[in-house]
């Protein structure tokens, strides 16, 4: 009898520089021992913010490496650019690795988590259209929830900065799991807590509490003192799938505006809310760890 893989393997397409939330799901990612990240591939996010984000997206993950000393794991450039239309694949060599990965047999399922745009898994569909059919499963999160939106609700954040992957991505019956933004923005933490929790481990605690806080006084026009981890529900999932509560809808597409259209027959898995005390407590418990073995 072959024994089950012990590690789960996963790729995270991240843009790390957009927000201040990536940083703490992709250091708890790589401080997960059963998970086995076979690239960090660095996305971008429009140009609200910055000309060159997805580069900006790669230098936040460099920095992030070296924070935690690893640099044995393997990090690859995205497209710098939404797609131009639904048939042309923003050829780059993150997209390459996730046909690499999807391909790659005999080493159990494929998770991809995607905490921006959906730009290089439609990407990578585009370019081999095959993979929908490999066991691959993305992780996005993105998009609006499926309850009815309030007037002058704009777009999503993640799905206006490439409308068009993700109607690749939807359409192409590749399972997915979608985190919608009804749901990610429940996995919140206040700044008392992260000076109490992340600050004390070291410099890379520093450079988490720090960043987050320089992140809301820039562009967070109103008084706060709390910042929503976002992405981490992703990485919750591939850590513990059994903490989202989901239900099975039929896929949408989206309009130009990023409402929801009708699908083509496909479905999407929607995780409607993910297990906040899990999540937060046992990333913040390897934080501490990591810090320890540091010294």
């Amino acid at each position: 009898m072959t024994a089950a893989p012990r590690t789960r393997r996963v790729i995270i397409d991240t843009d790390a520089k957009n927000e201040a939330d990536d940083q703490f799901a992709i250091v708890h990612a790589l401080l997960s021992e059963t998970l086995d990240v076979r690239g960090l591939i660095a996305a971008h996010f429009g140009t609200e913010r910055s000309d060159t984000s997805m580069l900006d997206s790669r230098a936040e993950i460099d920095l992030l490496l070296e924070h935690l000393g690893r640099s044995d794991v393997r990090v690859e450039n995205g497209a710098a650019d939404p797609l131009p239309d639904e048939t042309i694949a923003a050829d780059s060599p993150g997209a390459r690795l996730i046909v690499e990965e999807a391909r790659r047999e005999g080493e159990g399922p494929l998770q991809i988590a995607f905490l921006g745009p959906l730009t290089d898994m439609a990407a990578a569909l585009l370019l081999d259209p095959g993979i929908a059919e490999t066991d691959t499963t993305v992780i996005w999160i993105g998009g609006p929830g499926y309850g009815e939106r309030e007037t002058g609700d704009r777009s999503e954040f993640n799905l206006r900065n490439d409308i068009v992957a993700a109607n690749v991505v939807f359409r192409s019956g590749i399972r997915i799991w979608q985190v919608p933004r009804t749901s990610y923005v429940m996995t919140s933490v206040g700044y008392a807590e992260l000076e109490e929790k992340v600050r004390p481990c070291g410099e890379l605690g520093a450079y988490l509490v720090d960043q987050l806080i320089d992140w809301n006084a820039t562009w967070h026009r109103e008084p706060i003192e709390h910042r929503a981890l976002g992405d981490s529900p992703a990485i919750g999932l591939m850590l513990n799938p059994m903490g989202g509560q989901f239900r099975t809808v039929p896929a949408p597409t989206f309009g130009a505006e990023g409402g929801l259209l009708p699908g083509t027959g496909g479905t999407v898995r929607v995780c409607e809310l993910y297990d906040g005390r899990y999540l937060l407590e046992d990333m913040f418990a390897k934080l501490r760890r990591f810090a320890a073995s540091r010294g």
